[in-house]
């Protein structure tokens, strides 16, 4: 093999994959849109398995422009899911937290002895 064939196999195989992540990209969204219909999302799927490379073109066509507003939500979407998980994992966790706090308002003289157990039975249910 001379240096332009070499050229030639990897630029084949790049656009290859290109293309598979353009298929999986548009896949990824047709399952991602919640206003198309389970017999909507099969056609589409079947549309881009049957006849590949006309169905993505008629599918970026058709639905191209709203396929970065789904993107864009379903990342907004993950960005949310993260930041409620780290702040519920940052909270003080459960009732142990609660006696802790409890104990050190009694030790200092806070609260009194009947406060603290009516607080006590509060958390215990």
């Amino acid at each position: 093999m001379d240096f332009w064939e070499v050229v030639g196999e990897i630029l084949w195989f790049m656009l290859l994959v290109a293309w598979f992540w353009l298929l999986i990209a548009i896949v990824a969204d047709i399952f991602r849109d919640h206003g198309l219909s389970g017999w909507g999302k099969g056609l589409w799927c079947l549309f881009v398995i049957i006849v590949p490379w006309l169905g993505v073109l008629i599918y970026l066509i058709a639905r191209g422009a709203s396929m970065h507003e789904r993107s864009l939500e379903h990342a907004r979407q993950s960005e949310q899911q993260l930041r409620q998980y780290v702040q519920d994992a940052a909270r003080p966790s459960g009732m142990a937290d609660e006696f802790a706090k409890l104990a050190d308002l009694r030790d200092r003289g806070d609260i009194s002895e009947a406060d603290y157990e009516a607080a006590k039975a509060k958390v215990l249910g």
